[in-house]
């Protein structure tokens, strides 16, 4: 967890994660735990209300972005010869 929230974790926190880590299978848990704190931390530094409901649609929209960056699977890496 990130230091600045080492001791804020709540339930509706955790619930946020484990909620997004169910959605977002191919993203490893750990990996969504950090977001939803990364996401919390920029809220409250922007000077924010940190409402569960904020929290999961900005790191919905992270993650959404997680997983249209990768390439899709299979498909062929290209290399600079001729093809």
């Amino acid at each position: 967890m990130v230091p600045a929230l080492a001791g804020r974790s709540s339930s509706s926190h955790d619930a946020t994660a484990q909620r997004l880590a169910a959605e977002f299978v191919p993203i490893p848990p750990a990996t969504v735990e950090r977001c939803v704190a990364d996401v919390e931390a920029c809220v409250t530094h922007l000077g924010l209300d940190p409402t569960p409901e904020i929290i999961e649609r900005v790191a919905r929209e992270h993650l959404t972005g997680m997983i249209k960056s990768r390439p899709p699977s299979g498909r062929p890496v290209r290399s600079r010869g001729r093809f």
